[in-house]
């Protein structure tokens, strides 16, 4: 029985942060354009965000966070939000503050490792991998408290590291990066 309980909870964990994971991936491929910062500095001369952050992939990867909720939603009603109805609009919703917060933690690194001189591009674990996760959960909490627990959270952590990683790996492999990290 109880490993019943560990596979649900690992599959409504999963399912819960797929509009989070294709929120934070979408940029890679649809951003571009118009830096988000509009190419500002502070005052301590550098860059508020930097040219990886746009405007187009900014909203790209908010819609994407909707569209996966959305999906979700129409597929698989009966599951992660559904104790909140398995209305389309609950999901949607959902993949909203999933995919916003995940934008907005991704820029909070970003803003992050420019004051502390990381050069654009380069890595950093906390920043990169899980400070998008850490927005996606504050966000989406009003809907998600009951999927956020403690087992969920670390195993989600480690999970997004290793998807992170791979994404990149491939994404790099793919052209869409200049390096894979």
């Amino acid at each position: 029985m109880i490993c019943v309980e560990i596979i649900s909870l690992l599959i409504q964990s999963i399912l819960y942060i797929l509009p989070s994971y294709f929120a934070n991936s979408i940029p890679v491929v649809l951003g571009g354009g118009a830096p988000l910062d509009n190419k500002k500095k502070m005052k301590d001369g550098f860059r508020i965000f930097g040219d990886g952050k746009t405007t187009r992939g900014f909203f790209a990867g908010v819609l994407a966070g909707i569209l996966v909720g959305a999906i979700e939603g129409a597929v698989l009603p009966g599951t992660s939000f559904a104790i909140y109805g398995s209305a389309p609009s609950t999901y949607i919703l959902a993949g909203f503050l999933l995919g916003a917060g995940t934008m907005v933690g991704d820029l909070v690194g970003s803003f992050i490792k420019r004051r502390s001189g990381v050069a654009q591009g380069k890595p950093s674990v906390l920043m990169d991998q899980l400070m998008f996760l850490a927005f996606a959960f504050l966000f989406s909490y009003p809907l998600a408290q009951h999927l956020l627990s403690l087992e969920a959270i670390a195993f989600l952590a480690i999970l997004t590291y290793f998807v992170h990683v791979a994404a990149n790996v491939i994404a790099h492999r793919w052209g869409l990066k200049r390096v894979p990290w």
